[in-house]
């Protein structure tokens, strides 16, 4: 299942306001939300897990795939997936991957290992035209039938 969630449109975003520009642009597609490099370790899951659903009920046609960054930090990977997120990254070769993997197994989440491919907002400025189209041409090459729901 995870690999039809990484055909997904994927963009990086680092607060509300990218999160809910990513889904204006999505347009009630599927999208997958990644948190920036280490999130869970900065801000915390309960952040990123609060920007999410203020961007869901921001835009409430949208569909929400996330992917939270725990990086070597096999707590915050934990608190990840408590929290309820079904996508964390985290690094496979830290003793505590077993656990991880474990935890992630019995929470029906996966635990990858390297970050999906996204383009990253914070690069980006909603006020040009040429931005918001760099975003819509992501979802141009996505098949509906590869955007699972």
């Amino acid at each position: 299942m995870v690999k039809a969630f990484l055909k997904l449109p994927a963009m990086v975003v680092h607060g509300l306001g990218q999160a809910e520009w990513a889904l204006r642009v999505a347009a009630g597609r599927p999208a997958l939300l990644v948190s920036a490099p280490g999130a869970a370790l900065n801000a915390g899951p309960g952040w990123f897990k609060s920007v999410l659903d203020q961007a869901a009920a921001a835009c409430p046609d949208a569909t929400i795939h996330a992917v939270l960054d725990c990086a070597a930090a096999p707590g915050a990977a934990l608190a990840a997936l408590r929290a309820g997120f079904k996508l964390v990254v985290f690094d496979l070769a830290h003793p505590a991957a077993a656990s991880v993997l474990g935890a992630a197994a019995e929470a029906g989440a996966e635990v990858l290992g390297t970050r999906p491919a996204a383009l990253d907002l914070g690069t980006l400025d909603p006020r040009r035209r040429d931005d918001e189209r760099r975003i819509a041409a992501l979802f141009a090459t996505v098949p509906p039938q590869d955007q699972p729901r």
